[in-house]
């Protein structure tokens, strides 16, 4: 896995662990060479952004079992694919970020400034 930094360049704090979360599902958005979809965006699910998520080919309020996924509800933290979250933003359906929860790997793919403007402040 690659370091566990932030965007903010601190240590990574865990995102989720209900629902348990990451590419590892160790609860972190860690990101290595086999996370080809980069999910290392902390955020915090809005119904909006499910619905454009869906909307855009992504179900992510669905369960899918398979992929050890629980579905997601609003409220709930997941680390989304930097894509797309990026996606997402230029919909104007960016869910809230947990800066210190993101890996500093999102910021290959999502400028810092875009991230903060989304910032879950709390």
């Amino acid at each position: 896995m690659d370091s566990q930094i932030n965007v903010l360049g601190g240590k990574l704090d865990p995102c989720s662990a209900d629902p348990l979360t990451g590419f590892y599902r160790d609860g972190c958005c860690n990101t290595g060479p086999e996370d080809t979809g980069r999910h290392t965006v902390c955020v915090i699910v809005t119904a909006e952004f499910l619905a454009v998520s869906k909307y855009l080919g992504n179900d992510l309020s669905t369960a899918r079992p398979e992929f050890r996924f629980p579905g997601l509800k609003p409220g709930d933290r997941w680390c989304l694919c930097a894509a797309r979250f990026l996606q997402a933003a230029q919909e104007f359906a960016a869910p809230q970020v947990v800066l210190e929860s993101t890996h500093a790997r999102t910021l290959d793919i999502v400028p810092l400034e875009l991230l903060q403007a989304h910032a879950f402040e709390g």
